[in-house]
């Protein structure tokens, strides 16, 4: 699959989710889905979870949030030291 097909299962409609990108057909949001990867839940978990989700509809939040990355400029994350 193409980075474009894979972008095309992402979509954003003010309507849905307050504008939030989400995959298309679905109120998931690539947020919620890209925080449930970082707590450790595995793509197989995911997928039983939420069914009619592919795994190219992870791989495609994945991808977008890649993207959405790649031209921001950041401050790093500091701790707070107690």
């Amino acid at each position: 699959m193409t980075d474009e097909e894979l972008l095309d299962r992402i979509t954003t409609d003010p309507k849905i989710m307050v504008g939030k990108p989400v995959i298309q057909g679905t109120r998931l949001t690539v947020e919620y889905i890209l925080n449930l990867l970082a707590h450790g839940t595995t793509i197989a978990e995911i997928l039983e979870e939420y069914e009619g989700l592919a795994r190219d509809d992870i791989l495609a939040c994945l991808l977008f949030a890649s993207r959405s990355l790649e031209s921001a400029s950041f401050m790093p994350l500091e701790k707070e030291i107690a």
